[in-house]
């Protein structure tokens, strides 16, 4: 059973939800052009791009990018626009909200883990000369998803560093050790996530990746 299974949410819902969520990031960053804030338009510009790569893949790839799959990659990056916003009577949801930067985190991660996952999957498919057990997979997502996350703290580091020297304003945002080390604990929990679930939220995917596999090796 899959997740919008458990939610009793229709296709056609959860493809509304996206296109609203596609809808506000272009709003978003006709706004931030207007007031001329450049935070605001690169997260609102990287945030909308990254709505518009499951229509890519699934024309482009042929990998099946069903609503749910659409949903959840809208939601990630919408959920991360909105945070760097100074919404009235809150400030911004990543310094004022506490569970707001605990819940992108998670989610995000849980993006590279599905890829990591899907793309070690269709490896064990289609190759006879490798082999994964799933206790590998399992290992594999943690370490793939820490390593990355590990690399995205490090990257907010330095913008956050070069904007201190340069007295510009930083896109992203670091605030010490300890919500590093946080940061690191909800990447684990999306990993945890998807590698329990991977295999009935992706199996589509995973079957997409190890036919193209399968033609490659063809011709």
């Amino acid at each position: 059973m899959r997740i919008r299974d458990i939610l009793h949410i229709t296709d056609r819902r959860q493809r509304q939800a996206a296109r609203g969520m596609q809808a506000f990031l272009a709003l978003m960053l006709v706004a931030g052009l207007l007031l001329r804030s450049g935070g605001v338009v690169v997260n609102a510009l990287i945030g909308l791009v990254v709505t518009f790569l499951p229509g890519i893949l699934e024309r482009d790839a042929g990998i099946p990018m069903d609503a749910g799959l659409t949903l959840w990659i809208s939601a990630a990056v919408f959920l991360h626009a909105v945070g760097t916003l100074t919404l009235p009577g809150i400030g911004k949801p990543y310094a004022n909200v506490w569970w707001w930067d605990h819940l992108t985190h998670a989610l995000s991660a849980s993006l590279v883990a599905a890829v990591g996952y899907a793309t070690t999957r269709a490896v064990d498919i289609h190759s006879d000369s490798v082999s994964f057990p799933p206790r590998f997979h399992f290992v594999f997502i943690l370490l793939f998803v820490l390593a990355f996350g590990v690399f995205w703290e490090v990257i907010e580091f330095g913008i956050g560093l070069a904007a201190s020297h340069t007295g510009t304003k930083g896109v992203l945002t670091q605030y010490g050790l300890e919500d590093s080390m946080l940061d690191l604990v909800f990447d684990t929990v999306g990993a945890i996530l998807v590698a329990i679930f991977g295999s009935r939220q992706l199996g589509a995917v995973v079957d997409a990746l190890t036919a193209r596999l399968e033609e490659r090796r063809a011709g």
